[in-house]
Formats: C-alpha cells, structure tokens, sequence
C-alpha cells in the first residue's frame, strides 16, 4: 500500500467509492443526494493548509482523508479530518493507515491536535480505530445522526493532541 498526496487524476476513482458511501447515509453526515460538484470542491480544492492523501493499493486508488483546519481564524490550530475507503479494500487496514498518516500530515502542517466532529455510533469499527490511535471521545452527542435504518443515533466527538 501506498499513502501519498491525491492528485487530480485520481477524482474518478475516488468518486466512484465515495458516491455510494454518501448516499447510503450510514456513516457520513452530508445529505445522500451531495453532488460530485460539491464534493469534489469541499474534499479536492480547498486551499492550504488543507491536504488530501489516497491509499493505493495495486494500483488502485482504495480509500482517501482530506485535512483541513477544523475552525478558522483561533480554533485553526485544531485539524478535522474526513476519511472515506472503498468497500471493496474493506477489512485490509486502509483506514487505520490513512488514519496514521492523516495524524503525522496535520502535525507536520502545524496543527496541534485532531478533532472528529461527527464519528457516528453505529460505526463501531471507525470508532475501535479511532481510539486505537489515541482519540478520546470527547462527548456523545445524543440522537446526533439521523441513521436512515437506525433512527437516531449517538455521535462521537473525538479529540487528540499531536
């Protein structure tokens, strides 16, 4: 596997995993019906010290992380950070190395810690890595997530010091 810098040539590949993950609405919190147009904006163009990694696995473009300042002006010190992995390279430590390196980018862009706002509950498997990598959950927001199958549901708010 390899974790390098996203480049525009990889938007096909990376899109056509993130579609189906933003519509079933399971685990991220944009609406189902979030354009490419959108997406691509928010997760590829956003301007330093925003980055964007891919995982490469075999030559495929396999999961990706986009970093950006989690507030602006005196909460820009703190990252956030967005992770999506193709279903197909489930169960293959995608996540856990994109997590990894998400957290070594943000310390070397200068950011002082990472904060999750949105780890949805049902997510068991992002939340078990998550804090295998040293975020605290924080508080649970209660009902947070409106699950399309499980109603409301708790979401994490997640916190790490780099």
């Amino acid at each position: 596997m390899q974790i390098r810098d996203a480049a525009p040539a990889d938007w096909p590949a990376m899109w056509a995993f993130m579609r189906p993950v933003i519509e079933a609405g399971e685990t991220y919190p944009w609406p189902p019906d979030t354009t490419e147009s959108w997406t691509r904006t928010y997760w590829m163009e956003r301007p330093r010290p925003a980055s964007r990694l891919v995982a490469v696995v075999d030559g495929q473009v396999a999961g990706t992380v986009e970093i950006h300042p989690n507030l602006p002006g005196q909460g820009a010190h703190v990252a956030n950070a967005g992770f999506m992995v193709d279903p197909a390279f489930g169960r293959r430590g995608i996540g856990r190395a994109l997590g990894e390196a998400a957290l070594a980018r943000a310390k070397d862009d200068g950011f002082h810690a990472m904060q999750f706002n949105a780890v949805v509950a049902t997510n068991v498997h992002a939340v078990k890595l998550w804090h295998s990598l040293g975020m605290r959950t924080l508080a649970l927001i209660p009902g947070g997530f409106d699950h399309p199958k499980e109603g409301l549901v708790d979401m994490h708010l997640m916190f790490r010091e780099l």
